[in-house]
């Protein structure tokens, strides 16, 4: 399979990341938390068959020295909110030239192979809803088209409304964001990642994840 998709992840700075997942840990672990969702993440898309880069856009040094270990590249956010950070990564970073991707940065149990099934299935501009059906966690264009990100409240509508198609495959892993407690709980179900899996393990709240989905 070919290796194409040039994909883009913003992260906020860890103090501010994930606003409304505070106290699901104790407050001094939450950008720990943060940052291994994104190290998950990161680790996942790269290991996907059809991404040939991986550019974070992020102004955290601790996230981008995270990120690089990992082998991704990092791009300085331009500061203008989330919507111009993925504009800026995909268009201008990666190009306009090449099959771009965003994610969001909080999907740790993201399997590659959904990854590259969604991106395969990418022939236009497209977007997979979260699992609740209203927010997005990807969206897709070929070259040569903007990304036109419509990030925000309700933006699987606002992106089907722009012309968007939406990819509904059976994907749980890319479709489960983390913005909630129970969101973490569905994630270790699933079979969060090793960095999160670890952390939460460490503080006594993976009851929740099963023989099979602590595997690996």
């Amino acid at each position: 399979m070919t290796r194409k998709w040039m994909t883009v992840v913003p992260v906020k700075r860890l103090s501010a990341a994930k606003s409304r997942l505070r106290g699901a840990v104790p407050e001094e672990r939450h950008p720990e938390l943060a940052l291994a969702m994104v190290r998950d993440t990161a680790t996942a898309v790269l290991s996907a068959t059809t991404v040939a880069e991986l550019i974070v856009v992020t102004d955290d040094p601790v996230v981008a020295e995270a990120v690089r270990e990992i082998g991704a590249k990092v791009a300085p956010d331009p500061g203008a909110g989330l919507n111009a950070a993925l504009r800026f990564g995909a268009d201008e970073v990666a190009g306009l030239a090449a099959y771009r991707a965003v994610l969001t940065g909080d999907l740790p149990a993201l399997r590659p192979a959904d990854l590259d099934a969604a991106l395969r299935e990418a022939t236009r501009r497209a977007f997979v809803p979260d699992a609740a059906g209203t927010g997005t966690v990807l969206l897709a264009v070929p070259p040569r088209e903007p990304l036109d990100p419509r990030f925000g409240p309700h933006s699987a509508s606002a992106h089907l409304t722009s012309g968007a198609i939406p990819l509904t495959g059976d994907w749980p892993g890319l479709r489960q964001d983390v913005d909630t407690a129970a969101d973490l709980e569905t994630v270790l179900g699933l079979g969060a990642g090793v960095r999160t899996r670890s952390l939460l393990r460490d503080l006594g709240l993976s009851q929740a994840c099963t023989s099979a989905a602590c595997a690996g």
